[in-house]
């Protein structure tokens, strides 16, 4: 029996109540949620001694649930004879509730009668369009809510808050007689959910207080937790109100469907009043016959987000296939912010992981984490520069480990500098200094690199926090570095938070890369290696390093005229778009003739190496591998190794 309407249109006729609860009978019909997902509000704003009008009752439970906790002077009144007579019926041995065959646009009560007019899902019913005819109707409607509440009366209206709605209410409840309020009610949201209701829209509680004048406009909003947030106009309202709505769109089409492939979907989760993502949340799905169980939420703990597992929609799949869920959200803690626990955290996202659960999932929603705690991120320093906009230096944890990096706020899952902190004891007091002997993996393989040429003199473009090249500097004794950077601020950075040293063996030069390599190429210099390491602030291209105009032809072959005969030129390489990463292959050897590709494991990076001396082999990179390691434990900098020899040779590939 189908007892939804044909027409949107139908919600607003009478004929369409007779009709609809003749066919319901006695049983209840709750649009919004029923009084056990209302009451945290309704009790917020409503007073057991009030007189309370319920417009639209329909056959609700909801006056007699209030009636049967100590509510009693409540009105009902319906439009639809049928179900006044029901109610009237149903509710006989409630002597102080009344049920009234009456007309919302047109009351027979006094003016400044009642103290809250309560309204569950009229409006939306009286309001299904924004049609000259039914602005009519909704400008009688709240004229007369206006006349029969007294003064510092409510009006709580339970509504989906539709757009054209949302504007009506502000053009007659926005204004220095009224205080006007709205408030996300998750609980008839959840609850709609669990009972499979088709579209699980947010339900809104809007409140209007009516006051003689106040000195200025007061608008409010709460869409999480207790929290009010104050705004200044309407506009704002309208743009709180459409971003819940909007996030409802998704979470409803991920409830009922599956994406597709490799496709995922992410969500920032923000708290009232912040501009900074609290939480964001990568929805990944797996065909069913692979996935052992439905649904479960992992937790990234702070630090960990920018590692290829979690940070990468391949990382983020490979974690699925791992865990086998049929859905799996991936929950990264966004800088900015405090988490006091693991637990606290699970607490906020159990209301978001429910709307994001699929189709037919029931039971308690699995979190998984690395361990159990959330990490720790704590923020060393934070400045701005022309060149590179905000950054921050923060020292982080990493399977027990203490981390510094550096991260650029305009690409916050990307870490462009890190160094391991190691606690050394001086005059009897222990104090972290930076651990030169650890560099990322593919800083390790660039090295390699370097290992391979003659070791007299290298240029680093692109400092960073220094890693790079004061372990080039700490490893190779007859070996002079220089490294060039566009940003006089990196240095800064450098020298006073990842303890960088700048003397004749480590120089650097503040200034645009391109102009150091046409200089220095006039100037007929030579270089044993030159390495690219520097990211591209040009975030429309599949490229993030190095930037794209650093692989044309011009300055390759300066590039190229630095290394004479036997140089290395090492790049790191990050580039998704797999047509422009071909060109730039093709481009290398138009310079190079011999060439070669180590793909990192579980990493965004790829290191280059190109040189016109002889043909890589197998035998010389393995070679080299390990006289870069014996190097490393000679000057004291590891103590077994700085690359794994066999994840290298794994990775190399050799292409010309």
């Amino acid at each position: 029996m189908n007892l939804l309407p044909k027409s949107h249109k139908e919600f607003s006729e009478k004929d369409y109540w007779n009709k609809f609860f003749k066919k319901r009978g006695n049983k209840a019909f709750e649009w919004y949620g029923e009084y056990l997902e209302l009451c945290t509000h309704l009790h917020k704003y409503i007073k057991k001694s009030d007189t309370i009008l319920i417009p639209g009752c329909g056959n609700s439970s909801l006056s007699a649930d209030l009636h049967d906790i100590g509510y009693p002077h409540i009105t009902n009144i319906d439009v639809s004879e049928i179900v006044i007579k029901q109610m009237k019926a149903v509710n006989s041995h409630r002597t102080s509730m009344k049920f009234l065959y009456m007309d919302a646009l047109n009351m027979t009560f006094e003016n400044d009668e009642f103290n809250v007019v309560l309204d569950k899902g009229t409006l939306d019913a009286l309001m299904p369009d924004d049609s000259e005819e039914t602005n009519e109707r909704i400008n009688k409607y709240f004229n007369e809510i206006k006349r029969v509440l007294k003064i510092s009366g409510r009006f709580v209206c339970i509504t989906l808050l539709q757009s054209h709605i949302l504007s009506k209410l502000v053009e007659f409840f926005c204004d220095r007689t009224w205080m006007f309020r709205v408030v996300r009610c998750h609980e008839a949201e959840e609850k709609n959910a669990e009972n499979g209701a088709g579209m699980t829209l947010p339900v809104f509680v809007v409140v209007a207080t009516k006051f003689k004048e106040m000195p200025k406009l007061i608008i409010e909003v709460c869409m999480a937790g207790d929290k009010m947030q104050r705004l200044e106009t309407v506009d704002e309202l309208k743009s709180c109100v459409k971003s819940a709505q909007d996030a409802a769109f998704i979470t409803n089409g991920l409830a009922k469907t599956s994406l597709d492939g490799d496709d995922e979907v992410s969500l920032d989760l923000m708290l009232p009043g912040e501009e900074i993502p609290r939480y964001t949340l990568y929805i990944v799905d797996q065909k069913k016959s692979q996935a052992i169980n439905k649904y479960a939420v992992f937790i990234v703990p702070q630090g960990r987000e920018s590692e290829w597992l979690f940070g990468t929609p391949a990382g983020r799949r490979q974690l699925q296939d791992s865990a086998r869920f049929g859905r799996l959200v991936v929950a990264v803690l966004r800088r900015g912010h405090l988490f006091h626990s693991l637990d606290a955290v699970k607490d906020e996202l159990t209301s978001s992981a429910k709307m994001l659960a699929p189709n037919g999932f029931t039971g308690q929603i699995p979190f998984l984490s690395l361990g159990s705690d959330v990490g720790r991120r704590v923020k060393v320093h934070q400045g701005s520069s022309k060149v590179s906009g905000e950054f921050v230096v923060e020292d982080v944890d990493v399977e027990g480990a203490p981390f510094r990096r550096l991260v650029f706020l305009d690409n916050q899952f990307l870490v462009q500098s890190e160094a391991r902190l190691k606690t050394v004891k001086r005059k009897n007091k222990s104090k972290q200094v930076v651990d030169f002997g650890h560099v990322t993996v593919y800083h390790a393989f660039m090295c390699v690199g370097v290992q391979l040429s003659r070791r007299r003199r290298v240029a680093v473009l692109g400092l960073g926090g220094g890693s790079l090249c004061m372990f080039l500097k700490r490893c190779f004794a007859e070996l002079t570095v220089t490294a060039v950077e566009l940003d006089p601020a990196m240095l800064e950075v450098a020298r006073n938070y990842f303890e960088c040293e700048v003397d004749d063996r480590l120089q650097v030069q503040i200034k645009d890369g391109l102009d150091f390599l046409n200089e220095e190429a006039d100037a007929g210099a030579e270089y044993s290696a030159v390495l690219f390491d520097m990211d591209s602030k040009d975030s429309s291209l599949g490229l993030s390093c190095p930037p794209r105009h650093f692989l044309g032809d011009d300055v390759l072959a300066r590039v190229q005229a630095l290394l004479g005969d036997d140089g290395h030129f090492i790049l790191n390489l990050v580039c998704r778009d797999t047509s422009l990463y071909d060109t730039i292959l093709s481009t290398l050897k138009q310079h190079f003739r011999h060439l070669l590709v180590v793909k990192l494991y579980e990493e965004v990076n790829e290191i280059v190496f190109a040189t016109n001396t002889r043909p890589y082999s197998t035998d010389t990179l393995e070679q080299a591998a390990r006289d870069l390691n014996n190097t490393a434990r000679e000057t004291h900098l590891v103590k077994i190794k700085c690359v794994d020899l066999k994840d290298f040779m794994q990775s190399v590939t050799i292409i010309s």
